[in-house]
C-alpha cells in the first residue's frame, strides 16, 4: 500500500510574472509574453517512498485523466495505490473506470493546502518564473529539464506532512 498526492498543472507560453531583486529605485525589466498555448502536466508523487509519475497532456478533462489514473496503476499493479486528490470535477465522472489497485480520496473543496502536491507545482513555478517561452517546444523541454531535477529526496522533503502519518 502507498499514498499518492495528484494534482495538475498548467504550463504555456503566457509568462508567469513574479518578484525581481534589483538596486533601490531601479525599476526591474523582464520580458513578458501573452499567448495562449498551454499544456498540462499530471504528477502523483508518494511522500512515503518518492515514487512519481508525471505525464503531459494537451487537454485536462476526464479522458486524460482516466490515461494518468491507468499509467500510475500500470506503474505497479501489486501495490495498492491511495490517491489524494482536489474536488475538480473529471476526478468524479460517472464514466471513469477506476483500476482495482487505485483508490481515490478527495480532499475537501477548496483547500488546496491540503494537497502536498500543489507545493510540487510551486518547485516548478518557482523555476518557470519571468522565463519568456517563444515556442511550445521550449516549454517541453523546460518541463522535461525540470522533471529530471525532480530528485527523490525533493519529492519526500516537499510532500511530507505530520498529519498524513497520524
Amino acid at each position: 500500500m502507498n499514498l499518492y498526492c495528484q494534482d495538475e498543472s498548467r504550463f504555456g507560453l503566457h509568462t508567469h510574472t513574479g518578484k525581481m531583486l534589483t538596486a533601490k529605485g531601479i525599476k526591474p525589466i523582464a520580458v513578458s509574453l501573452q499567448d495562449f498555448e498551454f499544456t498540462w502536466l499530471f504528477g502523483a508523487f508518494s511522500p512515503i517512498n518518492a515514487k512519481k509519475l508525471l505525464v503531459e497532456f494537451p487537454f485536462c478533462n476526464t479522458d486524460t485523466f482516466q490515461i494518468f489514473i491507468d499509467l500510475l496503476s500500470e506503474t505497479d499493479n501489486e501495490e495498492l495505490m491511495l490517491l489524494l486528490l482536489d474536488n475538480a470535477s473529471f476526478h468524479k465522472a460517472k464514466r471513469l473506470l477506476i483500476p482495482d489497485n487505485i483508490v481515490l480520496i478527495n480532499i475537501p473543496p477548496y483547500s488546496p493546502e491540503l494537497n502536498p502536491a500543489e507545493q510540487i507545482w510551486a518547485w516548478f513555478k518557482r523555476a518557470f518564473t519571468n522565463k519568456a517561452f517563444t515556442s511550445m517546444d521550449e516549454v517541453h523541454q523546460f518541463i522535461d529539464n525540470q522533471t529530471k531535477l525532480l530528485s527523490d529526496s525533493i519529492v519526500k522533503s516537499t510532500c511530507c506532512r505530520k498529519w498524513l502519518f497520524l
